[in-house]
């Protein structure tokens, strides 16, 4: 696959938008706003998704969550603009996922007129992906490995693909792709290969439905030493999972025989 030409000068810009969006997220009016500098910018997907997933999480966080300002209708009809349609779509379907709102993501996608389901961006279809693979929907991987094929190193499409492939606990083989998802050159951020400490909690979860404890440990680990200080919401969730892995532990203090290796525990 050929990557996209970067387009340099954007950065400034976009994190521009993104602290605009995160300013006053009690004010309803801040996803029309975020539209309008999208929109003046001329955002591609990838900006898009990049901006709106780290605005809808900053307001969640602030306890001002985009599905509190905008409903189901309120999307559908942003408008002719296709750069406000994408960003009000972004924002509301990366809510759901945050929430964990699997069956309304999917229900949401599937009444969109036929002419708009077809031409959804690639991280709207992740995000899809998210729906059906967090139900442990079969179905969802097919779609999961298009998706794949077209993000590239786009780092929040994969984040996606990591996520629902984290939290479908049904899913043949969940854990060993979710291994290797995490292995993608997108996640490497500079400081040596697993240096996200968000992609060592997924893998953390994935080597206790393995029974790889003591791997698992190492992960989680590795992942409290690098989460940023501050982030007490995400600490509480990696301290959650060390709990986990050594509680299983505990329960299966042996590793699993050869014939039910890989058998989440």
């Amino acid at each position: 696959m050929t990557r996209p030409a970067r387009r340099p000068g954007r950065a400034p810009a976009l994190l521009t938008a993104t602290a605009r969006a995160a300013a006053h997220p009690a004010d309803a009016s801040w996803p029309a706003r975020l539209a309008e500098d999208l929109r003046e910018l001329g955002a591609d997907w990838r900006e898009s998704a990049q901006v709106c997933a780290e605005a809808a999480w900053s307001a969640r966080s602030a306890g001002h969550s985009v599905l509190g300002l905008l409903s189901p209708q309120q999307v559908t009809a942003a408008g002719p603009d296709p750069v406000t349609v994408r960003t009000y779509r972004h924002l509301y379907l990366s809510a759901l996922r945050f929430d964990f709102r699997c069956p309304a993501l999917q229900a949401f996608v599937e009444q969109l007129p036929d002419p708009a389901l077809r031409s959804l961006d690639c991280y709207s279809r992740a995000l899809y992906a998210f729906a059906l693979l967090g139900q442990s929907r079969p179905e969802g991987l097919p779609l999961m490995d298009e998706v794949l094929a077209e993000a590239g190193d786009h780092a929040k499409t994969l984040h996606v693909l990591l996520h629902c492939l984290w939290l479908g606990p049904d899913l043949d083989q969940g854990a060993e792709r979710l291994l290797a998802l995490s292995a993608h050159p997108a996640f490497n951020t500079g400081a040596g290969t697993g240096a996200d400490p968000i992609v060592l909690f997924r893998v953390a979860g994935a080597l206790r439905r393995l029974r790889r404890y003591d791997e698992g440990l190492a992960a989680i680990d590795r992942a409290l030493d690098l989460l940023p200080p501050g982030d007490l919401a995400v600490h509480a969730d990696l301290v959650r999972e060390r709990s986990l892995i050594l509680a299983a532990r505990d329960l299966h203090p042996h590793p699993p025989t050869p014939a039910t290796a890989g058998t989440p525990a």
